[in-house]
């Protein structure tokens, strides 16, 4: 990877870097280490701003200006990526020795787009995608056939760009990961698997793919080399369409939320279920030991509760706000819909449904049965819910969601790296 230091503020001294970009908006002078490998970027100032003798590129933006330096003509834009033929025209068009294009990335399909030209443009180039969905096009600078990519020292320059630490670090040959879902705000994913990656030596990054559909995904997997994705809310189901084969509990299930990419082949997998029994034995007891098994909710997390529950031994019952929904679970999977709405008599009560994760909006049922006999697990983890106060408050034992991520999350990691992580790294990275 050759990467290009571009400094959000004047450092003490410069970095470890293959090139340097001297932006005029941030220096007020050219350092001493601008030569041949550095881009001076106007940023707005004049031509004038550049030393006559500088040997190195000097970006001038959308200018089509002559100038008396080598140039880059670089195309930035701030709310979406150009069509495929708009990008081809931006790459083409001009006398510049680099024609660079950087644009906000709001989609998968906007990451293929990228990759299409980038790969087949046989002009010298450099097309980055802005924002935090943008940021694998700056990972695989070689992969995109990229002159160079930027990393930040100081302050970004540019949202979704990494570190030139990082960067240097990574190299094009790391291995990427990440989760797809829609809203990623709360995950802590990333820095549980990035922990247990520096833990096993594996030098790769997890990234957040936070998108309004999946055109495309299976395209960008592919293309851009990622060894496998994590998959919530609202995919696991839409994501199957997409998948060459699921392995046999997510048939089950008829829910993904694990996809792995086997040279090409993309393989759906559910690890959620490995998640809840985790969960459980964390806590001091085990789901094998709890007879009769509530499951609240009816969407893709609830089957894989249903099916922890099954394998354990449990009988299963489900309640939920969409009758038929429940129905359709309760038929495929072999388990009880639940007529009231009590939680009375339940050895296990497994919350699969959102309630919680932003404000209690109100249960379907009163939290004042549980019992001190009931073990409960709530997968919500981003903040204690009422269910897990009340729970408390009658004695219960609690399986944390949060182990849950750890479970589910440990056993992705195996099917993506072929190694069992170390599940107490992952622990220490988000408790």
């Amino acid at each position: 990877m050759r990467v290009c230091a571009s400094y959000g503020e004047v450092p003490d001294r410069p970095a470890k870097a293959d090139m340097h970009e001297i932006r005029l908006d941030v220096f007020d002078e050219l350092p001493s280490y601008a030569d041949e490998n550095s881009i001076v970027t106007l940023a707005g100032k004049d031509i004038s701003c550049v030393p006559r003798d500088f040997k190195g590129l000097v970006d001038i933006g959308e200018s089509d200006e002559e100038i008396p330096f080598r140039k880059i003509r670089s195309v930035h834009d701030f709310e979406k990526t150009p069509s495929e033929s708009e990008l081809r025209e931006i790459m083409g068009h001009g006398s510049q020795e680099l024609s660079k294009c950087a644009c906000r990335v709001n989609s998968f399909k906007d990451l293929h787009t990228i990759f299409e030209v980038a790969s087949t443009t046989s002009r010298k180039h450099l097309i980055l995608g802005m924002g935090e969905l943008g940021t694998v096009t700056r990972i695989r600078q070689t992969l995109l056939g990229n002159d160079f990519s930027f990393g930040y020292v100081g302050k970004k320059t540019a949202e979704g760009q990494l570190s030139v630490e990082e960067m240097n670090q990574l190299g094009d040959d790391c291995r990427i990961v990440g989760i797809i879902g829609h809203p990623l705000g709360h995950t802590m994913s990333p820095q549980m698997q990035e922990a247990a990656m520096a833990a096993c030596g594996i030098k790769g990054k997890y990234l957040k793919f936070d998108v309004e559909n999946l055109e495309n995904v299976e395209d960008v997997i592919r293309e851009y080399n990622i060894s496998g994705m994590n998959v919530t809310i609202p995919y696991k189901k839409d994501i199957i369409e997409h998948l060459h084969s699921l392995g046999p509990a997510a048939e089950k299930m008829g829910a993904v939320n694990t996809v792995i990419n086997r040279n090409g082949d993309l393989i759906g997998a559910n690890t959620d279920y490995a998640g809840v029994l985790y969960a459980f034995k964390k806590a001091g007891r085990k789901l094998s030991e709890c007879g009769k098994v509530l499951v609240y909710g009816s969407g893709g997390a609830s089957r894989s509760a249903v099916f922890a529950a099954h394998e354990s031994g449990c009988e299963v019952y489900v309640m939920g706000r969409t009758p038929e929904k429940v129905r359709e679970l309760c038929k495929s999977m072999d388990c009880h819909a639940v007529q009231d709405r009590s939680v009375a008599g339940y050895d296990a009560v497994i919350n699969c449904t959102p309630v919680g994760m932003k404000e209690d909006s109100g249960y379907m049922f009163d939290l004042d049965e549980l019992s001190s006999e009931t073990s409960v697990m709530d997968m919500v983890y981003n903040r204690k819910t009422e269910l897990v106060k009340a729970a408390e408050s009658k004695g219960c034992i609690i399986a944390d969601g949060k182990d849950m991520l750890i479970g589910q999350g440990a056993k992705s990691f195996e099917l993506w790296f072929g190694v069992k992580p170390d599940t107490e790294i992952m622990r220490k990275a988000i408790f």
